[in-house]
């Protein structure tokens, strides 16, 4: 990076010390001639007829201060130049980590060693730094292969469908156009799924008052056809949790729970339970529902992109796109809010959202 031309902060703390010791030595000069050489007085016979007068002593002295201001001196640019050189050596080493981050070498560490000051929790810091910025950079490229991968499916598929049809003009166009009909529909239910994770994690939204509870209601009003389709009980408890955000975000944050809930449940007689709750500052919403029994390091990962609850691929007209769980834990940092995900003992998932209340 080009930069105007000046002086190195080195050579400025080597300046500083030659300074400061030269105002200390001008000081202890200025001392001596005002507490001592003053008064002696400056006549033949000196001070008590025994002790040189004040034209020798200055005459005798002046030579060794000047001596001594320039040793001061000379010393005060030696040492000032190794002392600030020990003293910037820490912040060489941060210039030249930070550069090779800049290059794309974000696995590099400083790991500096000694005592805790100043700079070693400014390299702490900086490597606390470069390693969240290397997770994160990590995510967003597996995150964006896994995008590439899940849109680039649908347009095969409808690329092959075509050939197929191309080829063979008999083929039932009916049938052709339902099946392009149902990809290209996931295809848009991806991309739909993709910008609403970027919009909450940009958090862009007007916030407004919002009640957990009533979203959570009409949440439920949406999926009970799929519940009782599945005969899954879906039951709604608790009372008032307001908090501030978007509505159109926080209800789709209650949906997509509530949905994964009664998809990823027991093939029949399951339960979903939604129950909303405040608790002083914080407003929570709990979604328990029955099911499989989950380990504890897959429950870790479910809020991963493109990660589908129990691996496996489900072909019914409720398949996901994996981006589910995405989505509500991006909503809900969006909003400032805790996402916890629990395993039950007895299988199924507990998922706890905390978000901040108002009165």
């Amino acid at each position: 990076m080009d930069r105007r031309p000046g002086l190195s902060a080195r050579l400025k703390l080597t300046l500083s010390y030659v300074g400061f010791l030269a105002v200390a030595g001008a000081l202890l000069l200025a001392v001596v001639w005002v507490f001592l050489l003053r008064y002696v007085p400056d006549n033949s016979k000196g001070l008590l007829g025994i002790s040189p007068n004040r034209y020798l002593l200055v005459h005798t002295f002046a030579p060794a201060a000047a001596v001594a201001m320039a040793f001061l001196l000379v010393f005060g640019l030696v040492g000032g130049w190794i002392l600030a050189g020990r003293m910037l050596a820490p912040l060489i080493l941060i210039g030249d980590a930070a550069r090779k981050a800049g290059s794309g070498s974000l696995s590099h560490r400083i790991r500096m060693e000694g005592r805790q000051d100043e700079f070693r929790e400014l390299s702490d810091a900086f490597d606390s730094m470069l390693g969240q910025l290397e997770s994160h950079v990590a995510e967003q490229q597996r995150f964006a292969a896994n995008a590439s991968h899940e849109l680039r499916t649908p347009l095969a598929i409808s690329r092959t469908l075509l050939d197929v049809a191309r080829k063979d003009p008999a083929r039932d166009r009916g049938e052709l156009i339902e099946r392009l009909y149902a990809v290209n529909t996931r295809a848009i239910d991806l991309t739909e799924a993709l910008l609403l994770l970027s919009r909450g994690d940009s958090g862009s939204f007007r916030p407004e008052g919002v009640d957990l509870s009533l979203l959570a209601e009409e949440a439920a009003e949406t999926l009970l056809p799929l519940a009782e389709q599945r005969r899954i009980t879906l039951d709604v408890t608790g009372g008032a949790a307001p908090t501030t955000g978007s509505a159109e975000l926080l209800l789709r944050m209650v949906t997509n729970l509530v949905q994964n809930a009664v998809v990823h449940n027991l093939p029949a007689g399951g339960a979903v339970t939604v129950h909303t709750e405040a608790y002083g500052d914080t407003s929570v919403l709990r979604v328990e529902n029955t099911g499989p029994r989950l380990p504890p390091e897959l429950v870790a990962t479910l809020t991963e992109p493109f990660r589908r609850g129990t691996e496996r691929v489900r072909t019914d007209e409720h398949a996901g796109v994996g981006l589910g769980l995405a989505i509500v834990h991006s909503i809900v940092r969006a909003h400032d809010g805790t996402l916890g995900l629990l395993p039950r003992p007895d299988g199924g998932l507990l998922v706890t959202v905390r978000l901040p209340g108002t009165p």
